[in-house]
């Protein structure tokens, strides 16, 4: 039988229904890391041991999931694609649709729409080949622009860029407010920078 922790994380994990990081799980347990990877480890291990249809995964970006078992793949990329095994977070849809409405966009201005890094869901991104980077931007540093891919495109359903929803009014000014800041602050350190 499993532990309260493990049954807790379980549950969590299921109604989280995403991708989720062990800090996150440990915030929404109160969990200590220690305990809850312990209660995660306990809990791949009933998975396998039962041999379901789902098992306890960790992504490359350390996040807990559950996913299918692998020998179940065949039987459901007829109906579910490339979603069985290419699932993408909220977080990374967020940036995905970020980059979209927004693009050519550097990491920097997506940071600032989203309120916090995005290092490594970019580069998820950017390995699954949903965006990539074309050129710098005229700022200091010379950050990279990103924009998204033909496979972006393809995996979306869409011809064009111009086929994405459009926004509603209010997203479209926090949008461009969000980005306008980002310019504002770029100019401020270009003219601190002119001035030293």
């Amino acid at each position: 039988m499993l532990s309260d922790e493990a049954r807790l994380l379980e549950a969590i994990l299921f109604i989280e229904n995403q991708p989720t990081s062990l800090d996150r799980l440990c915030e929404l347990t109160g969990l200590k890391p220690d305990m809850a990877e312990d209660a995660l480890a306990e809990l791949g291990d009933e998975y396998e041991r039962r041999e379901g249809g789902l098992l306890l995964t960790l992504d490359d970006d350390e996040l807990y999931s559950f996913s299918p078992a692998v020998d179940l793949y065949p039987k459901l990329k007829a109906s579910y694609g490339r979603k069985v095994d290419r699932r993408l977070s909220r977080a990374a849809m967020e940036i995905l649709a970020i980059i979209a409405y927004g693009q050519p966009i550097t990491r920097g201005e997506i940071e600032k729409i989203r309120g916090v890094g995005s290092d490594t869901i970019v580069k998820m991104l950017r390995d699954r080949e949903y965006i990539m980077v074309k050129g710098r931007k005229n700022a200091p540093g010379h950050p990279w622009l990103y924009h998204t891919t033909k496979k972006f495109l393809h995996e979306f359903n869409l011809k064009s860029i111009q086929d994405l929803p459009k926004l509603s009014e209010i997203d479209k000014m926090r949008f461009e407010d969000k980005m306008s800041d980002e310019e504002d602050e770029e100019k401020e350190e270009d003219g601190t920078e002119d001035q030293g």
